[in-house]
């Protein structure tokens, strides 16, 4: 059963408070848990939504078709896919990030950077060239001005096929600032809505609000605060479309302006995935394994073998696990001492396994290795992939998922 009131214990004075499992992002858990995710964010918001008394309309997606190739106006899927092949694994767009990081290495104090517009015609000129030369990587970026990467940026994103925060949600996202007047349900709300989104749209997302947020600290210099980060930055995060789209924009400009002041200044909240849908995931992985091995028992086959066996057995059989109960076998394959038993109790944190393993490993590990942050992951059991916080109690996470494999290995990008 769904248990909205859950989530008013989401964000206690606008933080996310450390259970003994530690926090975690969005990242941190395998694709396939993350789509989980989804599924119970929308169970849970559609909950939430009827507890408040407010309905959670969406909108229909229409599949619209954009370039194949190429650097703007390509869906996000796409361009990932294709930047996949030059970078495994990349999440953010590569021109994304590098816009972001031009930006970030000289942009950051320069005034009005996003409200002082680059010239057109130079724009022009750049997006022409970064199409052309951009993945042979011969595009001179000293070339680029401030304010004309700030353009490219906000072309990039507006030009998108579909828009960054869904055509499908904005109806809710607009909701819960029109519907919701306590800051506190709007957040518990929002988070939902990210959890919701896309796993491209959503690490793209991230990138941009990490940056805007800098953009924010520095406005000392750059004279760009929240409000007016949020103000220039909304029209081109929510966009409708359509015959009306104007002025459906103008009449939720305030509102959406709302919605990125929320997204940038508690985007280290939103972007954690809360803990009563990860203990929902692992129940869902329980159900299906158990399902998968009532199947394979019904299996005449396997049935057969079965009672052969049990009839041919002179003793009992032997436990599937040597390893007494609260002790894990820690893997760390790029190391020099690959395994280790580490007997938990109840202080034993996630950090302290992975310092035993450093200070076991300081002299005979690569420099390469050692240059490396590394994670303790939680692999398999009820679980896909569960990148570890280093505060998370590690007895805790044991007797949560018993079957479970411990790795230690560098954490995705």
């Amino acid at each position: 059963p769904v248990r909205p009131h859950k989530l008013i214990a989401l964000c206690k004075k606008f933080i996310v408070r450390k259970s003994r499992f530690g926090l975690t992002e969005v990242g941190d858990l395998s694709p396939e848990d993350m789509k989980k995710i989804r599924y119970l964010s929308l169970i849970e918001l559609t909950a939430f939504y009827d507890a408040l008394g407010v309905e959670l309309k969406r909108n229909r997606v229409e599949r619209v078709r954009g370039r194949e190739n190429g650097l703007f106006g390509v869906p996000l899927t796409v361009l990932l896919e294709n930047d996949q092949k030059k970078v495994p694994g990349i999440k953010v767009p590569l021109i994304f990030q590098k816009l972001l990081l031009k930006l970030e290495e000289t942009g950051l104090e320069t005034e009005g950077i996003l409200r002082v517009p680059g010239s057109a015609s130079r724009v022009k000129n750049l997006h022409q060239e970064l199409e052309a030369k951009f993945y042979d990587d011969t595009f001179d970026w000293d070339q680029v001005r401030n304010n004309d990467a700030a353009g490219l940026l906000k072309m990039f994103i507006r030009e998108l096929p579909s828009p960054l925060f869904t055509v499908e949600y904005l109806p809710a996202f607009i909701t819960l600032v029109e519907k919701i007047s306590k800051i506190k349900l709007q957040l518990q709300a929002l988070h939902l809505l990210i959890m919701l989104m896309p796993e491209a749209n959503r690490d793209t997302a991230k990138a941009f609000l990490q940056f805007l947020k800098k953009v924010v600290a520095n406005e000392g210099k750059n004279k760009m605060n929240l409000w007016n980060v949020s103000m220039i930055v909304a029209p081109n995060l929510f966009i409708y479309k359509g015959k009306r789209a104007n002025q459906q924009e103008m009449q939720a400009a305030a509102t959406t302006a709302h919605i990125v002041r929320l997204l940038i200044r508690y985007q280290d909240i939103l972007w954690t995935v809360p803990s009563f849908l990860i203990s929902q995931v692992r129940k869902m992985n329980e159900a299906a394994m158990n399902n998968s091995k009532r199947q394979l028992m019904f299996d005449k086959g396997v049935r057969k073998l079965l009672r052969r066996k049990t009839m041919e057995r002179e003793r009992p059989e032997r436990p599937e696990s040597d390893i007494p109960e609260g002790v894990i076998r820690v893997y760390a394959p790029l190391h020099s001492k690959v395994s280790m038993a580490i007997q938990l109790n109840s202080q034993t944190k996630a950090k302290d396994i992975l310092a035993r393993f450093h200070c076991e490993n300081s002299r005979g590990s690569s420099q390469n290795v050692r240059g490396q942050i590394q994670s303790l992951h939680e692999i398999g059991g009820n679980i896909g992939q569960h990148c570890l916080d280093p505060d998370a109690f590690m007895l805790d996470v044991y007797r949560a998922n018993p079957q479970a494999e411990w790795v230690i290995k560098p954490k995705a990008s």
